[in-house]
Formats: C-alpha cells, sequence, structure tokens
C-alpha cells in the first residue's frame, strides 16, 4: 500500500467510524456501505446475479396486479384519471418486498452498481455485464410473472384485458421526450430511495422510506422501466390495443432516463460530495484533529 493510499484509507476510517449507534449515519458511512454492498454484487456469480434480478422481476409485479386490481373496480364508479390516482397508492408494494428481500432490481441498483465504476475499482465493462444481466433478468421475470399471475386475474376475473390496455396507454401516450424526461425524475427517486434505506438502521423505517419515494412514483405517473415493463407487455399480450414498436419505444427510453436520474444525479454527485470531504480529512491536519476529538467524546 502506497503512503497516499493509506493516507486515504486512514481518512476514510475517520470519517466512517460510528461509536454511537443513536446518531444518524454519515454521509460517509452511507457511500462506503453502498460501496461495499455494490463490490459484493459484482463478486456473484452470474446465474446468482440473474436468478436474483429474475425475482425480483416477478416481485415487482405485486405493485401492478393489485393497482390494477383497485383500478378494475374504482373505474366504474368514478372518472379513470381518479381511479389511477387512488390505485396508484399501492404502487410501493412489489418495491417493497424487492427491497426488504434485497433482490437485484435494475433502478434501485443503477447507482449503487456505478459506485465502484466511478471511484475506479471496477471497469466500465463489468458495470455493463452486470447491467445486462440486471435488466434481463428483470424482464424476463416480469414477463413471466404476465404469463401467469396476470392470466390468473383474468381467469378470476379480477380485472379485464380492456383494464391492461387503459393502464399501458396512460404510461404509453406521452412524447418521447415526456417519457425520457420522467424516467430520469424516476431514477433519480429510486436512487435517493436506495440512499435512505442505507441510512435507515431498522427495518420498519426502510419500508417506511421505499413507501414514500415509491409512492411518489406512482401517484405522479413517473416512468419505471421494470414495472412499466410489466404494464405495457400485458396489454400487448391480452390486448391489441398496443403494438411491439410501443413496447420496444417505451422500454428504450424508460431505461435510458433511469440509467441517467440514477447515475448522474445520485451516484455522481453524491460521490462527489465524498471526495471533497476525504480531501479535507487528508489534507488539513485540524480537521483530522477536530474530527478525532469529536469521535473521542462521543
Amino acid at each position: 500500500m502506497t503512503a497516499s493510499d493509506s493516507k486515504e484509507q486512514h481518512a476514510i476510517e475517520q470519517m466512517t467510524e460510528e461509536q454511537n449507534e443513536s446518531e444518524p449515519k454519515s454521509h460517509a458511512s452511507i457511500l462506503v456501505e453502498q460501496f461495499l454492498h455494490a463490490k459484493e454484487t459484482f463478486g456473484r456469480s452470474v446465474g446468482s446475479q440473474f436468478t436474483s434480478a429474475f425475482t425480483a422481476g416477478i416481485e415487482i409485479g405485486i405493485s401492478y396486479v393489485m393497482l390494477l386490481f383497485v383500478f378494475a373496480k374504482l373505474s366504474p364508479m368514478i372518472e379513470t384519471q381518479y381511479a389511477i390516482l387512488f390505485a396508484s397508492l399501492l404502487y410501493p408494494l412489489g418495491f417493497i418486498a424487492v427491497v426488504i428481500g434485497q433482490s437485484l432490481l435494475f433502478t434501485e441498483q443503477t447507482s449503487l452498481l456505478s459506485l465502484p465504476v466511478v471511484r475506479g475499482m471496477e471497469p466500465v465493462s463489468h458495470l455493463l455485464k452486470l447491467w445486462a444481466i440486471v435488466i434481463l433478468g428483470n424482464l424476463i421475470g416480469g414477463c413471466f410473472f404476465v404469463l401467469s399471475i396476470v392470466w390468473l386475474g383474468l381467469e378470476m376475473q379480477w380485472f379485464t384485458a380492456q383494464h391492461m390496455t387503459e393502464f399501458a396507454h396512460h404510461v404509453l401516450d406521452h412524447s418521447w421526450w415526456v417519457i425520457l424526461g420522467s424516467a430520469i425524475v424516476a431514477g433519480w427517486l429510486m436512487g435517493v430511495a436506495a440512499w435512505l434505506v442505507t441510512s435507515a438502521r431498522d427495518t420498519l423505517s426502510r419500508i417506511l422510506l421505499v413507501t414514500l419515494i415509491t409512492a411518489c412514483i406512482g401517484v405522479l405517473g413517473l416512468h419505471h422501466s421494470i414495472v412499466g415493463n410489466i404494464e405495457v407487455f400485458a396489454a400487448l399480450v391480452f390486448d391489441d390495443g398496443v403494438q411491439w414498436l410501443d413496447y420496444l419505444r417505451f422500454l428504450l427510453l424508460a431505461l435510458v432516463g433511469n440509467i441517467i436520474g440514477g447515475v448522474v444525479f445520485v451516484t455522481v454527485l453524491k460521490n462527489q460530495t465524498f471526495e471533497f470531504d476525504l480531501d479535507k480529512v487528508k489534507n488539513d491536519p485540524h480537521t483530522r484533529s477536530d474530527i478525532d476529538t469529536h469521535r473521542r467524546s462521543s
């Protein structure tokens, strides 16, 4: 280890060392914890990564089937826009299952998995390969959910194919730049959710944070690539109101937008804040002394 590396490691230890569990986690502690989680994910086998992503694709379908069920029951009684609004309050259910169950969901992992790359610890090629595995697993899992659970819902008359088409057009009926911009905001919110979940010390707090953030995505009608995959694919399979071109166009725009929102507005900015703090601790002996004094007095 070089003198420079030793100095950086010591600075990180100073910034992340926590003795009082009642205090909020520091910015550096959260970032380092996310970094270690990302490194662990990179180290998993391809089979483990894909299976976890496939599981997340199925679990996220809980959100879709529940909000579609509620939408189907409310739509005869109130206007469509309000039926969708109230149904969207159930949007967090699948995300809770995924995040607490620690399955690999692309939009949640977008910011996390890019951390080692941003810090120069993993090559971009490894990140792109891992993203491809997670996206493929999420999409296949979502399509499997449509062909099994959503099909069962049709057979049990929870909803109709027409309800699916209405929900799909709620997602699709926008200009390309609106879908892209909406997906960027959704990606940013998912990155914020990942950050806040890491900052929480108990499961109940994590559930509350996931609920609040993902409810914003659902109520605002923002475009989430993995949930949207299920929403559009269901209408494509069970009704003729959506075409393959619509489906592929949506996926491309939503994936690109989610990546931009998760990586640029969360990972890069949070990591840059960490870099500034780290440089200050490494280069300013007064700052190092103040931190040590604070640690001893805590």
